[in-house]
């Protein structure tokens, strides 16, 4: 079970947008797969996308799709993630997006195609097909928690979140769904997110409000330090809500931007908390950086480090693995001397060595809790950046050893 999260909160409806979990049979027999979600007529989408060269072709043929035209249907699928397939793997993923459009009388770079699963397979085109005309009668307000079951691969439980905010006096709800639980550090956002909001957003602050919250939040979290080649983050503005158009010049826009970047962290910390076989959900807290650049370098060190996670693990204080991760995160002319090191407010380093009321008593408290804060204080200036993770266990071994048997 995830760290400190049980199972999905309600999820609002956002009008203007309609979803069906439909079973597929992709890879998992009797359970939901696949899912379509209808966006209304003038709705503002952005997204960003991994950045694996062996990008997926779902993410070519989406990316594509959305320079070219105004989405209408998102189509995910989960169990195959249509990757390392080449030329064929792109006509399959286009022919998903046709057969969407026959149906829904739409073009078919209306459709954004989206994948997850295993690499390195043909996507099942037919039963994907087959399938359609099931969620295109199935499409529903209220189908936000069935979607985020239906994207699930290696996940525990579903993942998703609802806020609202008031702009121009009207009520305006934001609600997302992500997966993910291992092959994470995406380097732009997570494995799978999906955002949406009845708020009218001009499409530059929408792409902007996006990237500025992906940055704060599924950039700053990894698992096992792999970037997935199917990343992508999408958040949909349908502006049913009637509100005024937002940009970056009206009162409101920094309200929506800050709750949108919240549904992002929120969304960002749960698939951490849900990692593969985690036992421990570990906040790394890197300050006193002569940039964020080198906090961010320190911080995914210690985070990746198999010697810390596999210690975090065990609830073993043994700070010394801690001390040379960041010994060796390669930053130029590190002062050891004046580096201090945290478990919560233990103080275990001081001025590069162990510190003089430190004793292991208070290290095995911090050590024995399911929630833990790493602190590491650098000395060389006012920069500072924070990185969720998790342990690592023999449970993610045996899930990522089993995973296509």
């Amino acid at each position: 079970m995830p760290v400190g999260y049980s199972h999905l909160p309600e999820l609002r409806s956002v009008p203007g947008m309609r979803l069906a979990a439909v079973a597929a049979g992709i890879r998992y027999p009797g359970r939901n797969d696949l899912v379509l979600v209808e966006l209304a007529e003038g709705s503002r989408v952005a997204a960003v996308f991994t950045r694996n060269a062996f990008c997926a072709a779902p993410v070519i043929v989406a990316r594509r799709h959305l320079q070219q035209s105004a989405p209408r249907y998102l189509l995910i699928n989960s169990g195959n993630a249509n990757a390392g397939t080449g030329e064929q793997g792109l006509a399959d993923a286009r022919q998903s997006c046709q057969a969407v459009a026959q149906l829904a009388a739409c073009e078919p770079d209306q459709v954004l195609p989206f994948s997850t699963g295993v690499i390195g397979q043909r996507l099942p085109v037919e039963r994907l097909q087959a399938a359609l005309p099931a969620a295109l009668t199935g499409l529903d307000t209220a189908a936000w928690a069935a979607a985020a079951e239906a994207i699930k691969t290696t996940d525990t439980v579903a993942k998703g979140v609802s806020r609202q905010l008031q702009i121009d006096g009207r009520t305006v709800t934001l609600t997302g769904i992500a997966k993910g639980a291992g092959m994470i550090r995406p380097d732009m956002a997570t494995m799978l997110a999906y955002i949406g909001t009845d708020a009218r957003v001009a499409a530059d602050s929408l792409r902007e409000c996006l990237q500025a919250a992906v940055e704060r939040s599924f950039n700053r979290i990894t698992i096992d330090g792999d970037t997935s080649t199917n990343d992508a983050c999408v958040l949909v503005a349908t502006g049913a809500s009637g509100s005024t158009e937002l940009n970056a010049s009206h009162p409101d826009y920094a309200a929506f931007s800050e709750v949108v970047a919240q549904i992002c962290e929120r969304l960002a910390e749960l698939i951490v908390r849900d990692a593969e076989g985690a036992t421990k959900f570990v906040t790394v807290e890197v300050s006193g950086g002569g940039s964020g650049e080198e906090c961010l370098q320190v911080a995914y060190t210690v985070a990746q480090s198999p010697l810390v996670k596999t210690a975090l693990f065990a609830s073993d204080p043994n700070w010394g693995r801690i001390l040379a991760a960041v010994g060796r995160a390669g930053l130029a002319d590190l002062a050891v001397d004046q580096v201090d090191i945290y478990l919560d407010d233990v103080c275990i380093v001081r001025h590069g060595g162990v510190a003089a009321q430190y004793c292991e008593a208070d290290g095995q408290r911090v050590m024995d809790q399911e929630e833990i804060r790493i602190g590491i204080r650098l000395g060389r200036g006012g920069a500072s950046e924070r990185v969720w993770t998790s342990d690592l266990s023999h449970e993610y071994v045996r899930i990522n050893a089993e995973y296509r048997s």
